[in-house]
C-alpha cells in the first residue's frame, strides 16, 4: 500500500513539474490551426531574414519544429526545395517541388507550388500521403498549407 501511494505522489509531482512535456506526449500530432500559425510565423521569419529563417527551418530551431509540424520551402524561380526538416525527406533538398508525387501518384508538389502564384498571405491547402518524421517511412494522410513568402513558397503540414 505504501509503495502504491508513493508512485501516485511521484507521478503527480512529475505532472506538476512538467505539464508541457506531458501534454506533448499525450498529443504527438500537430493540428491544422497549429500548422497555419507556424506558417504565418515562418513567412514573418523569411521576411525578416531569409538566410536565418532557412537555417532555422532546416534545423528545426526557433520554434519551427513542434512534434510532427515543420516548415518546408522551395524557390519560386525554379521550384527547388531549400528547406525541409523531415529526416525522411531531407533527400528532397534541391529537388523541384513541382515533380513531387505522393505515395498514390498524386502530383501534390505541383498543387503546393500553385501557392507561389497567389498573393502573400493566401493559403493553398493540399491533401496527400507523406511519411512522418522518424524511423517509420510509411506514408500517411497529411494536409499542408502553403503560401508565398517573398521569392519562396513555404508550407507547413499536419498529419491526420
Amino acid at each position: 500500500m505504501l509503495r502504491t501511494f508513493m508512485i501516485v505522489v511521484t507521478s503527480a509531482a512529475v505532472l506538476a513539474l512538467s505539464p508541457t512535456v506531458f501534454a506533448q506526449q499525450a498529443n504527438t500530432s500537430g493540428t491544422a490551426d497549429e500548422a497555419k500559425a507556424m506558417l504565418v510565423k515562418a513567412i514573418a521569419a523569411v521576411k525578416a531574414d531569409k538566410a536565418k529563417a532557412l537555417d532555422m527551418f532546416n534545423n528545426g530551431k526557433g520554434g519551427f519544429l513542434d512534434r510532427d509540424l515543420y516548415v518546408f520551402c522551395a524557390n519560386v524561380s525554379d521550384g527547388k526545395f531549400v528547406a525541409i526538416y523531415n529526416p525522411n525527406a531531407k533527400n528532397l533538398l534541391g529537388t523541384d517541388i513541382r515533380t513531387i508525387k505522393d505515395a498514390n501518384g498524386k502530383m501534390s508538389g505541383a498543387e503546393q507550388f500553385a501557392a507561389a502564384k497567389k498573393p502573400e498571405g493566401q493559403f493553398t491547402q493540399v491533401s496527400y500521403m507523406f511519411p512522418k518524421p522518424g524511423a517509420d517511412a510509411t506514408a500517411v494522410p497529411k494536409v499542408s498549407f502553403t503560401s508565398r513568402a517573398g521569392d519562396l513558397v513555404c508550407g507547413v503540414g499536419y498529419y491526420k
